[in-house]
C-alpha cells in the first residue's frame, strides 16, 4: 500500500466518547474537580470456535487488536488465510476466522504471564520463533529521532487528555504513520501488528516508538513483526536488552529532548545532527501540548 507523506494514517481520537469518562473528585485543597479518566473494558478474542484470551483494553480498533495479538502469539502467520474478522460491540467479542486449522491448542498449553501493564500474555514458544528472525541492516538517522519525538509528543492523544495510558507509533524514517494507544503497551503494539497484517505492510524499513518500558515482551513483539528499531521515552530491562542484542535490533531508550541512550544496534545510528542544536524538552511538555 502507498504510505502517507505527511499525516498519520491512524491517529488517536481523544474526543471519542467511549474512550474516557468524566469523574468528579476533590483536589488537594478539598475543592471539587472534574477529571477525565480512561475507560477500561474487556475484549474476548476467539480464533474460529476457540476462546483464546480476554484482554483489558480501551475498546478502540478491536479487530486490529485481535489480529495483532494472534499474529504476535504465533497463532496466525502473515500468509494465513483469514476468511473473516467479526466484532460484536454489545458482547465485546472479536472472532477471527481462518480457512485452515490452527495450532491454538498447543499454544494455550504454553501460556505464561509477563510484566506488561494490564497483565500482558505471551506464549512459551515465542522465544523459539526468534531463531528464525533476521532483521535488516537498516539506517537510523538521529535527525529522524528528534523530529519524530517532537511530532509525536505534541500530537493530540488520550495521554494528553487523561493520562494513565501507553502509546506506540509505527514510523518510517522521520514520519509517524500509525499511532495506537491502550492501557497496556502490549495492546498498543498488537493493534499496530494487526493493522500491518491487514494492510500487508512490512516492518523492515520501520521503527516502533513507544512511551512504555523496553521489556523482553516489547522486543520480542517488534522482532517478530520484522521491525529493526525500537525507541522509547522510558527505560530498559536487562532481558529486553539481551534479546535485542541477540536478534540484532537497535534499542534506544530514555529519549528526552536531545538526550537518548542506545544499548543495542549502535551500528545503525547515523549522527547527522548536532545535539546542541536540538532544544531541551520542557518539563511535562506533553501535558502542556494539550493546553
Amino acid at each position: 500500500m502507498q504510505l502517507p507523506k505527511n499525516d498519520y494514517l491512524i491517529a488517536p481520537d481523544p474526543s471519542a466518547p467511549r474512550l474516557t469518562r468524566a469523574v468528579v473528585g476533590t483536589d488537594h485543597t478539598g475543592a471539587p474537580v472534574d477529571v477525565s479518566v480512561v475507560e477500561e473494558r474487556p475484549l474476548t478474542i476467539y480464533l474460529n470456535r476457540q476462546e483464546i484470551v480476554t484482554a483489558m483494553t480501551i475498546g478502540d480498533h478491536p479487530k486490529y487488536l485481535a489480529l495483532g495479538f494472534l499474529r504476535n502469539q504465533g497463532m496466525l502467520s502473515d500468509e494465513a488465510d483469514i476468511t473473516g474478522v467479526d466484532y460484536d460491540e454489545e458482547l465485546e467479542v472479536v472472532v477471527v476466522r481462518t480457512a485452515s486449522e490452527t495450532t491454538y491448542e498447543e499454544k494455550l498449553q504454553k501460556k505464561t504471564r509477563t510484566s506488561g501493564c494490564a497483565v500482558g500474555t505471551v506464549f512459551g514458544d515465542m522465544m523459539e520463533g526468534l531463531d528464525q528472525v533476521t532483521l535488516p541492516a537498516s539506517e537510523l538517522r538521529t535527525s529522524w529521532l528528534y523530529a519524530l519525538a517532537q511530532r509525536i509528543n505534541t500530537t493530540p492523544s488520550l495521554y494528553l487528555e487523561a493520562g494513565a495510558i501507553h502509546g506506540t507509533v509505527l514510523c518510517q524514517r522521520d514520519r509517524p504513520l500509525v499511532y495506537m494507544e491502550d492501557v497496556g503497551r502490549h495492546n498498543a503494539v498488537d493493534k499496530i501488528a494487526g493493522w500491518m497484517l491487514s494492510e500487508g505492510v512490512s516492518g523492515g524499513d520501520k521503527m516502533l516508538y513507544t512511551t512504555g518500558r523496553l521489556t523482553s515482551e516489547m522486543v520480542i513483539k517488534a522482532a517478530l513483526m520484522g521491525i529493526p528499531v525500537l525507541a522509547s521515552r522510558s527505560g530498559f530491562t536487562a532481558w529486553g536488552v539481551e534479546i535485542a542484542r541477540q536478534v540484532g535490533m537497535t534499542c534506544i531508550g530514555r529519549m528526552r529532548g536531545k538526550r537518548f541512550v542506545c544499548l543495542s544496534g549502535e551500528e545503525r545510528l547515523v549522527r547527522d545532527i548536532d545535539p546542541d542544536s536540538v532544544p531541551e524538552e520542557a518539563k511535562k511538555s506533553r501535558r502542556k501540548a494539550a493546553e
